[in-house]
């Protein structure tokens, strides 16, 4: 198995955990008449919800990674600070909030083992 650096670890699945939880809270935020077609249904909201709470949980495991393996203060900037602008700035602006949600959930989904196996 290649080694890989804690720190570019830590970045790519906390961006991806980021953004996909927080398009997941913007997704829940909109009124009912801007929201995408797919969110009309009951199942639909159930699915972005349960994707944002993966995300949320994966970020927190990243986050707990990071804390472990880098100094402390790089995981809390990235956390609060270097995350959501990275999402806010450039992949919401890019995507839009369904299209991001959809991209970043198979990278969340990838993240979880990544991260298990260089723990």
């Amino acid at each position: 198995m290649p080694t890989i650096e804690p720190l570019i670890i830590f970045l790519v699945t906390g961006i991806v955990s980021m953004s996909a939880a927080l398009s997941a809270g913007a997704l829940n935020k909109l009124p009912e008449e801007d929201k995408p077609a797919f969110t009309s249904t009951r199942n639909g909201m159930v699915t972005i919800v349960m994707l944002g709470n993966i995300a949320a949980l994966t970020l927190l495991f990243s986050a707990a990674y990071g804390f472990m393996n880098l100094e402390w203060w790089i995981a809390l900037l990235c956390v609060f600070i270097s995350f959501p602008v990275v999402h806010v700035v450039v992949i919401q602006q890019m995507f839009g909030d369904f299209k991001a949600l959809l991209l970043m959930t198979p990278l969340v989904l990838l993240s979880i083992p990544l991260l298990y196996v260089y723990w």
